[in-house]
């Protein structure tokens, strides 16, 4: 039985895929260092590039690879994600703000993108637009409310009756 070999490219990015997906993302920036130019691949390699620095902590770096994989692919739910997680962690909050409401036209039924503005917003100090985004992205995931107690993002409202009333699955009256 004869093998169908990998085009070498697509394997080395599988590899680096692959070793993020394992917990191990100096190995897949390692690989993903090794060439400077990943011609038809370029939106994989920035992407994985800038998801290999992302977890490693180092988000500033992140953030090029990560814009260019946007400039790519605009609106693609992981870049933005990714993007958003990124810019915040530099204090950029606007940016990653812009990033996700941005990625939320092309993915209106993705509840992560909601649910991560409405953190970003009480980060800003908009209880409003907090307030509509999470209800948004409960509307789509009810799921997500377990995830609110621990989200020290909401710690600026979590006395506020509307985020309480959103928080507990309680009606609005708003």
């Amino acid at each position: 039985m004869s093998g169908v070999k990998l085009d070498p490219t697509i394997r080395r990015l599988r590899e680096a895929e692959g070793f993020l997906e394992l917990g191990m993302p100096s190995h897949a920036l390692e690989i993903l260092q090794s060439r400077p130019d990943w011609a038809t691949m370029q939106f994989e390699a920035s992407y994985l590039t800038g998801e290999a620095l992302r977890e490693l902590g180092r988000y500033r770096d992140a953030l090029d690879p990560l814009e260019t994989a946007a400039r790519l692919r605009p609106g693609n739910l992981m870049v933005a994600v990714a993007l958003g997680w990124c810019y915040k962690r530099t204090h950029r909050l606007a940016q990653a703000i812009d990033a996700l409401t941005l990625a939320r036209r092309s993915n209106p039924d993705e509840p992560l993108l909601p649910y991560n503005l409405a953190c970003y917003w009480s980060l800003a100090g908009n209880l409003e637009r907090c307030l509509q985004e999470l209800e948004a992205a409960l509307k789509l995931q009810p799921a997500l409310r377990s995830l609110i107690a621990d989200e020290s993002d909401f710690d600026s409202v979590r006395d506020n009756p509307a985020f309480r009333c959103l928080a507990e699955g309680l009606s609005t009256n708003r």
